[in-house]
């Protein structure tokens, strides 16, 4: 029987000697869909983020318990009032072109670039009133006021360093630069055949010794979830990401010859699923309504038969990886009698209520039948409306839904990936990522605020336990379940994910076992 070495596995093993690492070497990695861009500053979507990770660099890491680490900074310290956070940054850092990577990028980066084109860190820019460069290698960031989360935007996705000797004084989103990107990263590009591949390569003036281990990486492009399942087993590619393949070929998968599999790697997004429920008319408006459909869903047949086990059930709107979670809130176990009675209480009269998938695979599609199954046993008239990823993203956008599938990322802390759901601030049609349920509360708003403007975590749990204990209560949104993706890959694969947000940054320590 061959034994299976997940990522933690691995790690000890090498730790204790049990062999040796080598240099050199291809990995072929999966990636779906094609990402339109890798001009990370500028695109964050998931494959993005994957390829870009590894070409640009933000000032820290994260480990899996999303404690921060060392990236471009080889060290920090935070002021005891919370106000300002200085950076000490790696000596000898050089962009991919060879020119170096100096302070002054930092500013550039933080204070100009991604203040117009990163929507998501803009919110924490926000706090920073000043960002002071006293020297090449120090970087200061001056708050106006405490914000608690702030340790928590430097990873390369939030908070990408940008080459300002390439942008700045540029039009940025039609910069020459974008199409061959240039960062500090362990890996640089090479070339990208579209509809086909993406060709990384090893940066011999990386500023970290005997760093990457790997020559060069190619993110291949199959469009087919069944064909990318075949490409692993016949040794077309090493590493299948976390929802490459539908879930019911992950268990397969990883029973075949030299296949291993880890969960590890996705502690600082930890995708959260639920579905939107309009808040603004119809039954969905009504809490009663909302509160019926929670009881109504059996989430643990979902989670075991839809997802094949890879997840748990959410208990409300915080994953439970992340910073600041409770379960202590209301739990709305499987009761259909329960939800009947809500329904006659408000006096709901069968009108037909819209279901939306999300339209990323048999998975989703299959996870919407069982919910409409569910409702239906419970008298709620509920009608499925089929569409592409445009379709959702303009209803869901357009407030053009009663109830509609989706999954956010968290970021690590409730300030980050949480409160853009459920704060009135966040509340603007157009986007499909802020409050799209169109949920009021202006006295919780109050709450996120006083939470996030504390460096107090003692204060911060105390005021995201009342949060979420209240959210839980209202339903804005019907909560799913923590989403599990696997990484499938070779065995000879070795420290594949050795941070929390996985092969996003990680493959400049991973190396193979020939």
């Amino acid at each position: 029987m061959k034994l299976k070495i997940t990522t933690a596995l691995a790690t000890a093993l090498l730790a204790q000697g049990a062999f040796a690492q080598e240099q050199g070497g291809r990995l072929d990695v999966v990636v779906q869909p094609e990402p339109p861009s890798l001009m990370l500053g500028l695109v964050q979507n998931g494959p993005t983020q994957m390829i870009a990770g590894e070409i640009y660099e933000g000032l820290l890491r994260y480990d899996t318990d999303l404690n921060p680490m060392p990236g471009l900074a080889e060290s920090w310290e935070i002021s005891e009032d919370g106000m300002s956070y200085t950076f000490t940054l790696h000596e000898g850092v050089l962009w991919h072109d060879g020119e170096p990577f100096t302070s002054a990028d930092v500013k550039f980066s933080a204070d100009v670039f991604l203040r117009e084109t990163h929507p998501r860190l803009r919110a924490s820019l926000e706090y920073v009133e000043s960002i002071e460069t006293p020297d090449d290698r120090t970087v200061i960031f001056n708050l106006s006021e405490p914000f608690g989360p702030f340790i928590s935007v430097f990873e390369v996705g939030t908070m990408p360093m940008i080459p300002a000797h390439i942008y700045e004084g540029t039009d940025f989103a039609n910069n020459d630069a974008n199409n061959t990107p240039i960062g500090t990263g362990a890996f640089k590009f090479e070339s990208w055949e579209r509809g086909s591949f993406i060709h990384l390569v090893a940066n011999e003036d990386y500023y970290i010794d005997d760093l990457p281990h790997l020559d060069e990486i190619y993110y291949r492009v199959i469009p087919d979830a069944a064909s990318r399942a075949v490409a692993f087993e016949t040794g077309e590619v090493d590493v299948l990401p976390g929802g490459s393949v539908e879930n019911w070929d992950v268990a397969r998968l990883s029973e075949g010859d030299n296949a291993c599999v880890t969960s590890e790697g996705w502690e600082f997004f930890a995708p959260h699923a639920w579905m939107w429920l309009n808040n603004r008319e119809g039954p969905t408006s009504d809490v009663r309504f909302r509160q019926a459909v929670m009881y109504a869903m059996d989430r643990q047949f979902m989670v075991d038969v839809v997802w094949n086990g890879f997840g748990k059930v959410a208990t409300g709107p915080v994953s439970s990886s992340t910073n600041f979670y409770t379960d202590d809130v209301t739990q709305y176990e499987y009761d259909p009698d329960r939800a009947r009675e809500l329904l006659e209480e408000m006096g709901y009269d069968g009108a037909p209520v819209r279901l939306l998938p999300l339209p990323y695979g048999e998975t989703w599609q299959r996870w919407a039948e069982a919910v409409r199954q569910n409702l239906q046993e419970v008298g709620i008239n509920t009608e499925i409306e089929a569409t592409d990823v445009a379709g959702w993203n303009e209803a869901t956008a357009q407030w053009d839904y009663d109830i509609a599938f989706t999954y956010l990322y968290q970021y690590g802390d409730p300030a980050l990936g949480v409160s853009r759901t459920y704060t009135m601030d966040q509340i603007e049609r157009g986007s499909p990522w802020n409050n799209v349920e169109g949920y009021e509360n202006p006295e919780l708003d109050e709450k996120w605020a006083a939470a996030a403007g504390t460096a107090d975590t003692e204060e911060r749990q105390r005021l995201y336990t009342e949060i979420q204990q209240e959210l839980v209560d209202d339903v804005p949104v019907a909560w799913l379940q923590e989403l599990d993706f696997p990484t499938i890959y070779n065995c000879n694969v070795q420290n594949l994910v050795t941070t929390g947000i996985g092969l996003n940054d990680g493959l400049r320590d991973a190396w193979i076992e020939e």
